[in-house]
Protein backbone atom coordinates (compact mmCIF):
# COMPACT_ATOMS: atom_id res chain seq x y z
CA UNK A 1 0.00 0.00 0.00
CA UNK A 2 1.77 3.26 -0.72
CA UNK A 3 1.90 5.40 2.00
CA UNK A 4 -0.83 7.48 2.87
CA UNK A 5 -1.02 10.14 6.10
CA UNK A 6 -2.35 8.66 9.38
CA UNK A 7 -5.72 11.22 8.95
CA UNK A 8 -6.38 9.77 5.87
CA UNK A 9 -6.07 6.63 6.64
CA UNK A 10 -8.15 6.56 9.70
CA UNK A 11 -10.66 8.26 7.22
CA UNK A 12 -10.40 5.47 4.99
CA UNK A 13 -10.62 2.57 7.18
CA UNK A 14 -13.41 4.54 8.98
CA UNK A 15 -15.42 4.34 5.53
CA UNK A 16 -14.44 0.18 4.74
CA UNK A 17 -15.95 -0.52 8.34
CA UNK A 18 -19.03 1.36 7.42
CA UNK A 19 -19.08 -0.34 3.97
CA UNK A 20 -18.78 -3.94 6.18
CA UNK A 21 -21.50 -2.86 8.26
CA UNK A 22 -24.07 -2.16 5.40
CA UNK A 23 -25.84 -5.39 4.51
CA UNK A 24 -26.21 -5.32 1.21
CA UNK A 25 -22.58 -4.70 0.80
CA UNK A 26 -20.77 -7.39 2.91
CA UNK A 27 -19.23 -9.29 0.63
CA UNK A 28 -17.87 -6.31 -1.90
CA UNK A 29 -14.20 -4.94 -1.32
CA UNK A 30 -13.88 -1.32 -2.13
CA UNK A 31 -10.74 -0.08 -4.54
CA UNK A 32 -10.02 3.19 -3.15
CA UNK A 33 -8.25 5.19 -6.05
CA UNK A 34 -7.22 9.32 -5.88
CA UNK A 35 -5.80 9.65 -8.79
CA UNK A 36 -4.33 13.27 -7.95
CA UNK A 37 -1.78 12.46 -5.72
CA UNK A 38 0.60 10.74 -7.56
CA UNK A 39 4.34 9.77 -6.59
CA UNK A 40 7.40 8.82 -8.77
CA UNK A 41 8.17 8.51 -12.13
CA UNK A 42 8.10 4.87 -13.53
CA UNK A 43 10.39 4.46 -16.57
CA UNK A 44 10.26 1.22 -17.64
CA UNK A 45 9.70 -2.58 -16.75
CA UNK A 46 12.90 -5.18 -18.59
CA UNK A 47 14.14 -8.12 -18.52
CA UNK A 48 17.89 -9.57 -19.68
CA UNK A 49 19.41 -11.29 -22.72
CA UNK A 50 21.49 -13.28 -20.53
CA UNK A 51 22.54 -15.84 -21.39
CA UNK A 52 20.20 -18.05 -23.92
CA UNK A 53 19.90 -14.77 -26.12
CA UNK A 54 23.31 -15.63 -27.14
CA UNK A 55 21.79 -18.98 -29.08
CA UNK A 56 17.84 -18.11 -29.45
CA UNK A 57 19.26 -15.19 -31.24
CA UNK A 58 20.48 -17.76 -33.81
CA UNK A 59 17.57 -19.95 -34.11
CA UNK A 60 15.38 -20.32 -37.09
CA UNK A 61 13.53 -16.65 -37.84
CA UNK A 62 9.69 -18.04 -36.70
CA UNK A 63 11.10 -19.52 -33.84
CA UNK A 64 12.95 -15.92 -32.67
CA UNK A 65 10.70 -13.91 -33.49
CA UNK A 66 8.15 -15.70 -31.45
CA UNK A 67 9.85 -15.49 -28.74
CA UNK A 68 10.84 -11.41 -29.30
CA UNK A 69 6.81 -10.98 -29.53
CA UNK A 70 6.23 -12.58 -26.30
CA UNK A 71 8.42 -9.94 -24.80
CA UNK A 72 8.44 -6.91 -26.51
CA UNK A 73 5.17 -6.74 -28.87
CA UNK A 74 2.53 -4.19 -27.75
CA UNK A 75 0.00 -5.83 -30.80
CA UNK A 76 -3.12 -7.63 -29.76
CA UNK A 77 -4.43 -10.43 -31.19
CA UNK A 78 -8.04 -10.39 -32.76
CA UNK A 79 -9.45 -11.34 -29.69
CA UNK A 80 -8.11 -8.32 -28.08
CA UNK A 81 -5.55 -9.87 -25.80
CA UNK A 82 -1.97 -8.66 -26.11
CA UNK A 83 0.36 -10.74 -28.14
CA UNK A 84 3.48 -9.80 -25.65
CA UNK A 85 3.89 -8.17 -22.54
CA UNK A 86 5.46 -5.27 -24.41
CA UNK A 87 8.94 -4.91 -22.15
CA UNK A 88 9.60 -1.18 -22.18
CA UNK A 89 13.86 -1.73 -21.19
CA UNK A 90 16.08 -4.54 -22.67
CA UNK A 91 19.40 -5.32 -20.93
CA UNK A 92 22.64 -6.88 -23.41
CA UNK A 93 24.77 -8.62 -21.24
CA UNK A 94 28.29 -7.11 -22.81
CA UNK A 95 30.24 -10.63 -22.20
CA UNK A 96 33.74 -11.31 -20.80
CA UNK A 97 35.33 -13.62 -23.34
CA UNK A 98 34.83 -16.88 -21.45
CA UNK A 99 33.03 -18.48 -24.54
CA UNK A 100 36.43 -18.20 -26.40
CA UNK A 101 37.80 -20.45 -23.21
CA UNK A 102 35.52 -23.21 -23.81
CA UNK A 103 35.73 -25.90 -20.57
CA UNK A 104 39.25 -24.45 -19.78
CA UNK A 105 37.17 -21.01 -18.45
CA UNK A 106 35.97 -22.93 -15.25
CA UNK A 107 32.52 -22.17 -15.71
CA UNK A 108 30.88 -25.77 -16.50
CA UNK A 109 27.53 -24.75 -18.29
CA UNK A 110 29.04 -22.97 -21.95
CA UNK A 111 25.39 -21.58 -21.82
CA UNK A 112 26.60 -19.50 -18.90
CA UNK A 113 29.77 -18.43 -20.64
CA UNK A 114 29.57 -15.23 -23.18
CA UNK A 115 31.58 -13.97 -25.82
CA UNK A 116 33.81 -10.45 -26.14
CA UNK A 117 34.40 -8.48 -28.40
CA UNK A 118 37.75 -7.87 -26.81
CA UNK A 119 40.68 -9.91 -27.99
CA UNK A 120 43.94 -10.49 -26.08
CA UNK A 121 45.64 -9.24 -28.32
CA UNK A 122 44.02 -6.04 -28.33
CA UNK A 123 41.76 -6.28 -31.19
CA UNK A 124 38.31 -6.04 -31.52
CA UNK A 125 36.15 -8.55 -33.41
CA UNK A 126 32.58 -7.11 -34.15
CA UNK A 127 30.89 -10.43 -35.52
CA UNK A 128 30.87 -11.61 -31.54
CA UNK A 129 27.69 -11.47 -29.48
CA UNK A 130 25.33 -11.84 -32.97
CA UNK A 131 22.41 -13.69 -31.20
CA UNK A 132 22.37 -11.10 -28.64
CA UNK A 133 22.70 -8.27 -31.35
CA UNK A 134 19.67 -9.75 -32.76
CA UNK A 135 17.61 -9.46 -29.93
CA UNK A 136 18.58 -5.48 -29.67
CA UNK A 137 17.04 -5.27 -33.13
CA UNK A 138 13.63 -7.21 -32.72
CA UNK A 139 13.67 -5.01 -29.45
CA UNK A 140 13.64 -1.69 -31.03
CA UNK A 141 11.76 -2.71 -33.95
CA UNK A 142 9.09 -3.13 -31.67
CA UNK A 143 8.83 -0.68 -29.44
CA UNK A 144 11.35 -1.10 -26.73
CA UNK A 145 12.32 2.38 -25.67
CA UNK A 146 15.74 1.95 -23.37
CA UNK A 147 18.43 -0.10 -23.32
CA UNK A 148 20.98 -1.15 -20.97
CA UNK A 149 24.61 -2.54 -21.37
CA UNK A 150 25.50 -4.63 -18.30
CA UNK A 151 28.57 -6.05 -16.98
CA UNK A 152 28.84 -9.07 -14.83
CA UNK A 153 32.80 -9.41 -15.35
CA UNK A 154 35.73 -7.11 -17.47
CA UNK A 155 36.95 -9.12 -20.39
CA UNK A 156 39.66 -11.98 -19.53
CA UNK A 157 41.85 -9.71 -22.09
CA UNK A 158 42.19 -7.42 -18.81
CA UNK A 159 41.40 -9.35 -15.68
CA UNK A 160 44.10 -10.22 -13.24
CA UNK A 161 44.20 -14.04 -13.52
CA UNK A 162 42.85 -14.16 -16.99
CA UNK A 163 39.58 -15.43 -15.97
CA UNK A 164 35.56 -14.31 -15.94
CA UNK A 165 34.99 -14.77 -12.42
CA UNK A 166 37.70 -14.36 -9.77
CA UNK A 167 40.27 -15.73 -7.31
CA UNK A 168 37.93 -14.71 -4.19
CA UNK A 169 38.19 -11.75 -1.98
CA UNK A 170 36.33 -8.40 -1.80
CA UNK A 171 38.35 -6.38 -4.35
CA UNK A 172 37.99 -6.47 -8.00
CA UNK A 173 39.25 -9.08 -10.55
CA UNK A 174 40.86 -6.00 -12.80
CA UNK A 175 44.33 -4.31 -12.14
CA UNK A 176 44.40 -0.73 -11.11
CA UNK A 177 46.20 0.16 -14.10
CA UNK A 178 43.80 -1.42 -16.48
CA UNK A 179 40.49 0.40 -15.25
CA UNK A 180 41.44 3.44 -18.47
CA UNK A 181 41.61 -0.12 -20.92
CA UNK A 182 38.07 -1.49 -19.66
CA UNK A 183 36.26 2.18 -19.56
CA UNK A 184 37.84 2.72 -23.30
CA UNK A 185 36.04 -1.12 -23.96
CA UNK A 186 33.22 0.21 -22.59
CA UNK A 187 32.61 3.36 -25.05
CA UNK A 188 33.99 1.60 -27.91
CA UNK A 189 31.30 -1.24 -27.55
CA UNK A 190 28.57 1.54 -27.42
CA UNK A 191 29.34 3.35 -30.61
CA UNK A 192 30.04 -0.03 -32.35
CA UNK A 193 26.57 -1.37 -31.15
CA UNK A 194 25.06 2.21 -31.62
CA UNK A 195 26.78 2.50 -35.63
CA UNK A 196 26.13 -1.49 -36.64
CA UNK A 197 22.28 -2.00 -34.80
CA UNK A 198 21.07 1.81 -34.23
CA UNK A 199 20.94 1.41 -30.93
CA UNK A 200 22.58 3.70 -27.87
CA UNK A 201 22.59 2.32 -24.81
CA UNK A 202 21.11 4.93 -22.71
CA UNK A 203 22.73 3.81 -19.53
CA UNK A 204 26.03 1.43 -18.78
CA UNK A 205 26.43 -0.50 -15.99
CA UNK A 206 29.75 -1.46 -15.99
CA UNK A 207 29.94 -3.62 -12.08
CA UNK A 208 27.16 -6.27 -11.39
CA UNK A 209 26.72 -7.25 -7.44
CA UNK A 210 29.73 -6.41 -6.28
CA UNK A 211 29.22 -7.76 -3.04
CA UNK A 212 29.55 -11.24 -4.32
CA UNK A 213 33.10 -12.95 -4.02
CA UNK A 214 32.18 -14.41 -7.59
CA UNK A 215 34.48 -17.58 -7.54
CA UNK A 216 33.22 -19.29 -10.40
CA UNK A 217 29.78 -21.25 -11.94
CA UNK A 218 29.39 -17.72 -14.47
CA UNK A 219 30.87 -14.56 -15.33
CA UNK A 220 31.71 -12.51 -12.41
CA UNK A 221 33.76 -9.86 -10.54
CA UNK A 222 33.33 -8.23 -6.69
CA UNK A 223 34.46 -4.22 -6.53
CA UNK A 224 34.80 -2.16 -3.41
CA UNK A 225 32.66 0.92 -3.21
CA UNK A 226 36.30 2.88 -3.65
CA UNK A 227 37.18 0.75 -7.08
CA UNK A 228 33.50 1.44 -7.93
CA UNK A 229 34.31 4.98 -7.85
CA UNK A 230 37.63 4.89 -9.66
CA UNK A 231 35.94 3.38 -12.89
CA UNK A 232 33.12 5.61 -12.76
CA UNK A 233 35.04 9.21 -12.46
CA UNK A 234 36.95 7.41 -15.51
CA UNK A 235 34.24 6.44 -17.55
CA UNK A 236 32.01 9.03 -17.30
CA UNK A 237 35.12 11.23 -18.45
CA UNK A 238 35.38 8.70 -21.14
CA UNK A 239 31.79 9.11 -22.26
CA UNK A 240 31.45 13.21 -22.20
CA UNK A 241 34.58 13.15 -23.91
CA UNK A 242 33.05 10.89 -26.56
CA UNK A 243 30.11 12.93 -27.10
CA UNK A 244 28.07 9.68 -26.01
CA UNK A 245 24.90 10.85 -23.77
CA UNK A 246 25.16 7.67 -22.55
CA UNK A 247 24.99 7.63 -18.57
CA UNK A 248 26.46 5.25 -15.63
CA UNK A 249 24.43 3.14 -13.93
CA UNK A 250 25.87 1.98 -10.35
CA UNK A 251 25.95 -0.13 -8.31
CA UNK A 252 23.92 -3.34 -8.66
CA UNK A 253 23.74 -4.14 -5.24
CA UNK A 254 23.00 -7.99 -4.84
CA UNK A 255 20.64 -7.26 -2.06
CA UNK A 256 18.36 -4.18 -1.48
CA UNK A 257 19.57 -3.73 2.27
CA UNK A 258 23.13 -3.35 1.03
CA UNK A 259 22.10 0.30 0.18
CA UNK A 260 21.72 1.38 3.66
CA UNK A 261 23.51 -0.97 5.61
CA UNK A 262 27.46 -3.24 5.23
CA UNK A 263 25.64 -6.18 4.88
CA UNK A 264 28.77 -8.77 4.18
CA UNK A 265 31.47 -6.25 3.83
CA UNK A 266 30.99 -2.36 5.12
CA UNK A 267 33.75 -1.45 1.89
CA UNK A 268 31.03 -3.27 -0.22
CA UNK A 269 28.15 -1.61 1.91
CA UNK A 270 26.10 1.91 2.98
CA UNK A 271 26.13 2.28 -0.75
CA UNK A 272 23.51 5.21 -1.18
CA UNK A 273 25.78 7.31 1.26
CA UNK A 274 29.06 6.21 -0.15
CA UNK A 275 28.08 6.75 -3.72
CA UNK A 276 25.95 9.55 -3.17
CA UNK A 277 26.55 11.94 0.00
CA UNK A 278 28.61 14.78 -0.95
CA UNK A 279 30.96 14.51 2.25
CA UNK A 280 31.58 11.05 0.89
CA UNK A 281 35.05 10.00 -0.34
CA UNK A 282 33.29 7.70 -3.08
CA UNK A 283 31.18 10.40 -3.95
CA UNK A 284 30.47 10.05 -8.00
CA UNK A 285 27.27 12.33 -8.17
CA UNK A 286 29.18 15.15 -9.68
CA UNK A 287 31.09 12.96 -12.45
CA UNK A 288 30.20 13.74 -16.07
CA UNK A 289 27.19 11.08 -17.40
CA UNK A 290 26.36 9.55 -13.95
CA UNK A 291 22.63 8.77 -14.38
CA UNK A 292 20.92 10.04 -10.54
CA UNK A 293 19.87 7.08 -9.56
CA UNK A 294 20.70 4.00 -7.23
CA UNK A 295 20.03 0.58 -8.74
CA UNK A 296 19.87 -2.98 -6.62
CA UNK A 297 18.18 -6.58 -7.14
CA UNK A 298 15.65 -7.69 -4.65
CA UNK A 299 17.04 -10.92 -4.39
CA UNK A 300 17.02 -12.47 -0.10
CA UNK A 301 14.50 -9.50 1.22
CA UNK A 302 11.10 -10.93 -0.45
CA UNK A 303 10.53 -13.46 2.54
CA UNK A 304 7.17 -12.63 2.88
CA UNK A 305 5.23 -9.26 3.49
CA UNK A 306 6.45 -8.25 6.75
CA UNK A 307 10.20 -8.03 5.05
CA UNK A 308 8.87 -6.71 1.88
CA UNK A 309 7.68 -3.79 3.84
CA UNK A 310 10.82 -3.55 6.31
CA UNK A 311 13.59 -3.24 4.07
CA UNK A 312 11.78 -1.30 1.54
CA UNK A 313 10.88 1.29 3.66
CA UNK A 314 14.41 1.48 5.32
CA UNK A 315 15.25 2.08 1.65
CA UNK A 316 13.20 4.90 1.26
CA UNK A 317 14.22 6.54 4.85
CA UNK A 318 18.25 6.54 3.55
CA UNK A 319 16.92 7.72 0.12
CA UNK A 320 15.17 10.69 1.71
CA UNK A 321 18.42 11.45 3.94
CA UNK A 322 20.94 10.83 1.29
CA UNK A 323 19.26 12.80 -1.50
CA UNK A 324 15.57 12.96 -2.19
CA UNK A 325 16.04 13.18 -6.13
CA UNK A 326 17.90 10.14 -5.94
CA UNK A 327 15.78 7.60 -7.86
CA UNK A 328 15.51 3.53 -6.73
CA UNK A 329 15.85 1.09 -10.01
CA UNK A 330 14.88 -2.73 -9.29
CA UNK A 331 17.30 -3.78 -11.82
CA UNK A 332 17.31 -7.64 -11.75
CA UNK A 333 15.13 -10.59 -9.58
CA UNK A 334 14.02 -14.18 -9.99
CA UNK A 335 13.12 -16.46 -7.57
CA UNK A 336 16.33 -17.99 -5.43
CA UNK A 337 15.31 -18.89 -1.32
CA UNK A 338 14.42 -16.52 1.83
CA UNK A 339 10.86 -17.18 0.81
CA UNK A 340 9.45 -18.53 3.46
CA UNK A 341 10.17 -22.11 2.60
CA UNK A 342 9.43 -21.26 -1.57
CA UNK A 343 12.81 -21.87 -3.35
CA UNK A 344 14.30 -21.41 -6.86
CA UNK A 345 14.59 -25.29 -7.58
CA UNK A 346 11.66 -26.37 -10.30
CA UNK A 347 10.67 -24.83 -13.08
CA UNK A 348 7.04 -23.48 -12.32
CA UNK A 349 4.83 -22.32 -15.34
CA UNK A 350 1.56 -22.18 -13.52
CA UNK A 351 0.33 -19.56 -11.02
CA UNK A 352 2.32 -20.12 -7.94
CA UNK A 353 4.90 -18.10 -9.03
CA UNK A 354 3.09 -15.46 -10.79
CA UNK A 355 1.39 -14.58 -7.57
CA UNK A 356 4.70 -14.28 -5.64
CA UNK A 357 6.53 -12.04 -7.94
CA UNK A 358 3.23 -10.10 -8.51
CA UNK A 359 3.63 -9.41 -5.17
CA UNK A 360 7.15 -8.24 -5.07
CA UNK A 361 5.85 -6.00 -8.23
CA UNK A 362 3.64 -4.08 -5.81
CA UNK A 363 6.07 -3.71 -3.26
CA UNK A 364 8.96 -2.64 -5.07
CA UNK A 365 7.02 0.41 -6.60
CA UNK A 366 4.56 1.20 -3.79
CA UNK A 367 7.00 0.77 -0.97
CA UNK A 368 10.58 0.62 -2.77
CA UNK A 369 8.83 3.70 -4.86
CA UNK A 370 11.12 1.91 -7.73
CA UNK A 371 11.40 3.84 -10.74
CA UNK A 372 11.92 0.67 -12.64
CA UNK A 373 11.71 -3.25 -12.70
CA UNK A 374 13.81 -5.28 -14.12
CA UNK A 375 13.23 -9.38 -14.06
CA UNK A 376 16.40 -11.51 -14.66
CA UNK A 377 16.66 -14.03 -17.33
CA UNK A 378 14.06 -12.94 -20.27
CA UNK A 379 14.44 -16.54 -21.39
CA UNK A 380 15.70 -19.71 -19.46
CA UNK A 381 16.77 -23.14 -20.65
CA UNK A 382 16.96 -24.24 -16.72
CA UNK A 383 14.49 -26.23 -14.44
CA UNK A 384 14.45 -23.15 -12.56
CA UNK A 385 12.17 -20.35 -11.16
CA UNK A 386 13.91 -17.90 -13.35
CA UNK A 387 12.16 -16.82 -16.74
CA UNK A 388 9.94 -15.34 -18.14
CA UNK A 389 10.04 -17.50 -21.14
CA UNK A 390 11.65 -21.16 -21.22
CA UNK A 391 13.14 -23.16 -23.99
CA UNK A 392 14.52 -26.27 -24.47
CA UNK A 393 18.14 -26.09 -24.21
CA UNK A 394 19.49 -26.16 -27.63
CA UNK A 395 21.31 -24.33 -29.51
CA UNK A 396 19.76 -24.77 -33.30
CA UNK A 397 15.97 -24.21 -32.00
CA UNK A 398 13.68 -25.96 -30.24
CA UNK A 399 10.43 -25.64 -27.97
CA UNK A 400 8.97 -22.54 -26.65
CA UNK A 401 6.98 -22.25 -23.16
CA UNK A 402 5.14 -19.31 -21.83
CA UNK A 403 4.97 -18.76 -18.58
CA UNK A 404 2.19 -17.82 -16.41
CA UNK A 405 4.89 -15.44 -14.70
CA UNK A 406 5.73 -13.85 -18.32
CA UNK A 407 1.77 -12.47 -18.44
CA UNK A 408 1.72 -11.68 -14.58
CA UNK A 409 4.50 -9.38 -15.25
CA UNK A 410 2.64 -8.43 -18.50
CA UNK A 411 -0.24 -7.08 -15.96
CA UNK A 412 2.29 -4.39 -15.35
CA UNK A 413 4.52 -3.96 -18.02
CA UNK A 414 1.92 -4.05 -21.29
CA UNK A 415 -0.43 -1.03 -19.36
CA UNK A 416 2.23 1.09 -17.08
CA UNK A 417 4.06 2.83 -19.68
CA UNK A 418 7.08 5.13 -19.59
CA UNK A 419 6.09 8.07 -17.68
CA UNK A 420 3.10 6.69 -15.50
CA UNK A 421 3.23 7.74 -12.00
CA UNK A 422 1.71 5.25 -9.17
CA UNK A 423 -1.69 6.79 -7.87
CA UNK A 424 -2.63 7.11 -3.85
CA UNK A 425 -4.28 3.63 -3.38
CA UNK A 426 -6.57 2.05 -0.57
CA UNK A 427 -7.67 -1.50 0.24
CA UNK A 428 -8.56 -3.26 2.87
CA UNK A 429 -7.00 -5.30 4.83
CA UNK A 430 -6.75 -8.53 3.64
CA UNK A 431 -3.40 -10.63 3.16
CA UNK A 432 -4.34 -12.22 -0.16
CA UNK A 433 -5.79 -9.55 -1.94
CA UNK A 434 -3.77 -6.61 -3.00
CA UNK A 435 -3.79 -3.71 -5.24
CA UNK A 436 -1.90 -0.65 -6.66
CA UNK A 437 -2.80 1.56 -9.26
CA UNK A 438 -0.87 3.64 -11.42
CA UNK A 439 -1.40 7.04 -13.81
CA UNK A 440 -0.50 7.11 -17.41
CA UNK A 441 0.63 10.06 -19.46
CA UNK A 442 -2.49 10.49 -21.43
CA UNK A 443 -4.51 10.15 -17.96
CA UNK A 444 -5.11 6.59 -18.42
CA UNK A 445 -5.46 4.64 -14.98
CA UNK A 446 -4.12 1.40 -14.59
CA UNK A 447 -5.35 -1.12 -11.60
CA UNK A 448 -3.73 -4.50 -10.92
CA UNK A 449 -5.01 -6.68 -8.30
CA UNK A 450 -3.76 -9.55 -7.01
CA UNK A 451 -6.29 -12.56 -5.66
CA UNK A 452 -4.23 -14.86 -3.96
CA UNK A 453 -7.46 -16.41 -2.08
CA UNK A 454 -8.69 -19.86 -3.09
CA UNK A 455 -12.12 -18.29 -4.21
CA UNK A 456 -13.26 -15.67 -6.59
CA UNK A 457 -14.30 -11.68 -4.88
CA UNK A 458 -16.31 -9.31 -5.44
CA UNK A 459 -14.75 -5.91 -5.93
CA UNK A 460 -16.04 -2.28 -6.79
CA UNK A 461 -13.73 0.96 -7.59
CA UNK A 462 -14.41 3.97 -5.92
CA UNK A 463 -12.93 6.07 -8.14
CA UNK A 464 -12.39 10.47 -6.87
CA UNK A 465 -12.65 12.80 -9.24
CA UNK A 466 -14.02 12.49 -13.01
CA UNK A 467 -13.21 9.72 -14.77
CA UNK A 468 -14.67 7.17 -16.95
CA UNK A 469 -16.01 4.61 -15.17
CA UNK A 470 -16.00 2.28 -18.34
CA UNK A 471 -12.89 0.22 -18.12
CA UNK A 472 -11.18 -3.08 -19.94
CA UNK A 473 -10.22 -6.26 -17.76
CA UNK A 474 -7.47 -8.27 -18.50
CA UNK A 475 -6.87 -11.54 -16.15
CA UNK A 476 -4.17 -13.95 -15.98
CA UNK A 477 -4.81 -17.15 -14.46
CA UNK A 478 -5.04 -21.33 -14.43
CA UNK A 479 -7.53 -20.63 -17.08
CA UNK A 480 -5.99 -16.96 -19.02
CA UNK A 481 -2.77 -15.56 -19.89
CA UNK A 482 -3.64 -12.00 -19.85
CA UNK A 483 -6.50 -12.37 -21.83
CA UNK A 484 -9.45 -9.68 -22.38
CA UNK A 485 -12.26 -10.53 -20.30
CA UNK A 486 -14.52 -7.48 -21.84
CA UNK A 487 -15.68 -4.40 -20.13
CA UNK A 488 -17.03 -3.42 -16.49
CA UNK A 489 -18.34 -0.19 -15.26
CA UNK A 490 -16.20 0.55 -12.10
CA UNK A 491 -18.37 1.98 -9.93
CA UNK A 492 -20.42 -1.48 -9.87
CA UNK A 493 -19.87 -4.97 -8.28
CA UNK A 494 -17.62 -6.94 -10.33
CA UNK A 495 -15.81 -10.38 -9.82
CA UNK A 496 -12.34 -11.30 -10.15
CA UNK A 497 -11.42 -14.98 -9.71
CA UNK A 498 -9.21 -16.90 -7.65
CA UNK A 499 -5.34 -17.02 -7.56
CA UNK A 500 -5.80 -14.49 -10.61
CA UNK A 501 -3.84 -11.21 -11.21
CA UNK A 502 -6.33 -8.65 -13.16
CA UNK A 503 -5.82 -5.91 -14.86
CA UNK A 504 -8.71 -2.89 -15.24
CA UNK A 505 -7.58 -0.25 -17.54
CA UNK A 506 -9.34 2.98 -17.15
Amino acid sequence: MIFISLLLFNLLLACNEIDKKDPGKEDVSEIILMPETTYQTIHNFGASDAWSSQFVGNWPDEQKNRVADLLFSMETNKDGTPKGIGLSAWRFNIGAGSARQEINSGIDDPWRRAESFLQHDGTYDWSNQAGQRWFLRAAKERGVETFIGFVNSPPVALTKNGNAYSDGGNSMNLPVEKLPEFSKYLVEVTRNIQNNEGVLFDYLSPVNEPQWDWKGGQEGSPWKNSEVAQLCRILGSDLKNADLPTLIEIPEAGQINHLYEAGNDASRGFQIKEFFAPSSDNYVGDVPNMAHKIAAHSYFTTTNDQVLEDVRTRLRKEIMETDPELEFWMTEYCILGDNDGFKGNGRDLGMETALFVANVIRADLTIAMASAWHWWLAVSPYDFKDGLVYIDKSETGGNIYESKLLWALGNYSRFIRPGATPIMTFMGDNPQLKASAYKNKDGELVVVIINDNNTKRNLRINLQGDYNTNARVYETSAQNSLKLMGTIDTGKPFEIAEHSITTIVI
